[in-house]
């Protein structure tokens, strides 16, 4: 197989932990050929970038206990920050637009906001719940992106659905990530997902970043956004003044918002 770097085997464990959930040691190092003291190392790091849990042996996807805990806990994780978060994304938002939402749980809560809002939008999305918030909304057209459907969760992924994208002119996609860095950009888990969000990006005219506070300055493992695709950042975090600036100088506005803690 030939020599292979660090960020290259730790990808490879991540896809072919995406694909079963759970590996072993000794199957990594039969497959990639590497002795079991640096896959331990490898697996190490992982978990410290929360990418994955060591367990004995082996490791599990963290997103898999995720998904095993599901979409409905994920959505109650920083309620109130995605909530402020989404409110403050509606100010983006004007008449007769077109609008792309990923299948974030901070998209569905913009969804919720929208649903009881009389605007006249049209709402491309890859998140299921979400294409079903907004179906009764009689002024709102809502587009599904076609695709696989992720277990555990309610979004769509892979390239199945990109065709759509090519016909439509989208205004603002409001997208969320498991992680914004000024190197990588956006970035997310899957690698499968990432494929369409890929897609999604580059079919919108702007990309407004929703990030609550844990999001900012982590790299996930494949980015689906470069810095020069994102124009604004709406977050929930403590911004310094010297992050604020770097992020100018790289045309990204960011807007700070206080969750209500009621």
């Amino acid at each position: 197989m030939g020599k292979m770097f660090a960020p290259e085997r730790r990808k490879l464990i991540m896809d072919m932990l995406n694909e079963r959930q759970r590996i072993t040691i000794k199957d990594l190092s039969t497959e990639i050929n590497v002795s079991e003291a640096t896959l331990r190392t490898d697996l190490t790091k992982l978990e410290e970038d929360g990418l994955l849990k060591r367990t004995h042996g082996g490791a599990m996807l963290t997103d898999h206990l995720d998904s095993e805990i599901s979409f409905s806990t994920r959505e109650g994780k920083n309620k109130d920050e995605k909530t402020a978060i989404a409110k403050k994304a509606i100010e983006f938002i004007s008449n007769g637009q077109c609008i792309m939402l990923d299948a974030s749980s901070t998209a569905l809560e913009l969804a919720r906001i929208l649903a009881d809002k009389n605007i006249k939008l049209t709402v491309v999305t890859s998140g299921i719940k979400t294409a079903l918030e907004l179906n009764e909304h009689p002024d709102i057209t809502v587009i599904l992106l076609g695709g696989i459907v992720k277990r555990g969760s309610h979004s769509l992924e892979g390239s199945l659905g990109i065709n759509i994208l090519n016909q439509i002119h989208i205004d603002l996609m409001f997208t969320s990530a498991n992680g914004f860095s000024l190197d990588s950009g956006l970035t997310d888990f899957s690698v499968y997902e990432v494929e369409l969000k890929k897609a999604m990006v580059n079919a919108s005219n702007k990309v407004i970043a929703l990030l609550d506070h844990t999001k900012i300055n982590k790299n996930s493992i494949a980015s689906f956004a470069s810095i020069d695709q994102i124009d604004s950042i709406i977050t929930d975090g403590e911004i310094t003044e010297e992050f604020a600036q770097k992020l100018k100088d790289v045309n990204i506005t960011i807007t700070q918002v206080n969750p209500e803690n009621d």
